[in-house]
């Protein structure tokens, strides 16, 4: 019995210190991954503790730059991350097996790019500065791996213009404080933005999607552009609250675009846009003007529920019942 009791009560001890290095002392741990640069705050950590912990947006470029992929997790991002600033690589059509991502490179005439090997993670990490592209004209960013900033707070401006998502891309839970610009960027894997809080001004300009892209229960705070935009699989922008003007003139939706139960707070434009699978609106509430001048239905459509509060423009296009 004696001995049975010894053996419980050393059990137990060996449980507090195997529970102690688990969830002890605040922590910064690197890993050991020579291709990833890893940092990661683990252990019993308060909020104010990541600040004791700041990592460098020039470590980051750093790492970048050497090829190597970046793997954040809840630690703090201090200054900014300029990703022209990478440097120029001759473009191969075997970097990539999406031939959509060759044709566009090869069609806009461009034979260097910019090159980030994947992962590229920074999730709940509090980024401080400017995370950007700064590609406004002509050239990518093509990243090799998959991306998430899941649960990330950008408190300035984020520009992943002409980016190449090879793989899928999570900003699911983001939180953006100013600009969220995305132009022209093509997405040849998934897209997560659910729950995700755009800020003062977002923009999709042109932007691509490969594969199927949610939006849902997402917040536009400032103007949202989704102007030419391609969706080849669903699109789903189901309860999402559009504050300011928006717009999704002379986009095209390939497959199933999803907006029950939006609202749309003031003036939203669907001119041009082309719904060639379902539209489901039912639910939306349009409480300004809503201009679907000579969009085109070519699939089922549901507009029951939908709330008009403005007459809606519908020259050039018989609007579906609601």
């Amino acid at each position: 019995m004696a001995w049975a009791v010894w053996c419980a009560s050393l059990l137990c001890v060996l449980e507090g210190v195997a529970s102690g290095m688990a969830w002890g002392p605040c922590r910064l741990d690197e890993g050991d991954d020579a291709a990833v640069m890893v940092r990661h705050l683990e252990g019993a950590c308060r909020d104010e503790d990541r600040y004791a912990f700041p990592v460098s947006a020039d470590d980051v470029f750093e790492a970048l730059q050497h090829g190597r992929g970046v793997d954040l997790q809840d630690v703090v991002l201090v200054g900014d991350l300029f990703l022209d600033r990478l440097p120029l690589v001759p473009f191969e059509s075997d970097m990539v097996v999406v031939p959509e991502i060759v044709k566009r490179v090869e069609d806009e005439g461009v034979s260097e790019v910019r090159v980030i090997n994947g992962p590229f993670v920074l999730e709940d990490v509090e980024v401080q500065g400017v995370l950007a592209t700064n590609l406004t004209r002509t050239g990518y960013v093509l990243v090799l791996g998959p991306v998430s900033l899941r649960g990330t707070t950008i408190q300035r401006a984020v520009d992943f213009s002409r980016v190449i998502f090879t793989d899928h891309a999570d900003f699911s839970g983001m939180h953006i404080g100013y600009e969220g610009f995305f132009i022209r960027a093509l997405f040849a894997g998934g897209a997560d933005f659910t729950r995700t809080d755009f800020g003062t001004h977002s923009r999709f300009h042109r932007a691509r999607f490969l594969e199927e892209v949610t939006f849902t229960d997402a917040r536009f705070r400032g103007l949202a552009e989704f102007l030419e935009v391609s969706f080849a699989e669903d699109a789903e922008f189901a309860n999402v609250h559009f504050v300011q003007g928006t717009g999704f003139s002379g986009s095209r939706f390939h497959h199933a675009a999803g907006f029950s139960a939006a609202q749309f707070e003031r003036e939203v434009y669907f001119r041009f846009a082309n719904f060639q699978g379902e539209a489901n609106f039912r639910g939306t509430q349009f409480r300004n003007t809503a201009d679907f001048t000579e969009a085109q239905f070519g699939g089922d459509t549901d507009f029951r529920n939908v709330v008009f509060e403005k007459p809606p423009q519908i020259s050039g296009v018989d609007l579906p019942d609601h």
